[in-house]
C-alpha cells in the first residue's frame, strides 16, 4: 500500500476514528520499541559467577531417615 493511497483512506475516516488509528499506530511503534531493545542472554554466559560446594552431591543428615 503507498503513502497517498494510505492517507487517502484514512482521510475519509470521520475524526474519531483517525484519533483510534493514531493510538494505535503509537501502540505500534513502542511495542516493536520494546522487541529491538530486548537483550536475549547467551548459553554460558553466567559461567564461573557461582561456586557450589564440594560437598553438594553429599546427602543431608535431616534426610538419612528418609534415605535408608
Amino acid at each position: 500500500m503507498t503513502e497517498p493511497s494510505l492517507y487517502n483512506k484514512i482521510s475519509t475516516l470521520p475524526q474519531s476514528i483517525r484519533k483510534e488509528i493514531v493510538d494505535y499506530m503509537e501502540f505500534l511503534i513502542q511495542k516493536h520499541k520494546y522487541q529491538s531493545t530486548k537483550i536475549h542472554p547467551k548459553a554460558g554466559c553466567m559461567k564461573g559467577a557461582f561456586k557450589m560446594s564440594p560437598d553438594f552431591n553429599v546427602p543431608l543428615d535431616d534426610f538419612k531417615e528418609y534415605m535408608e
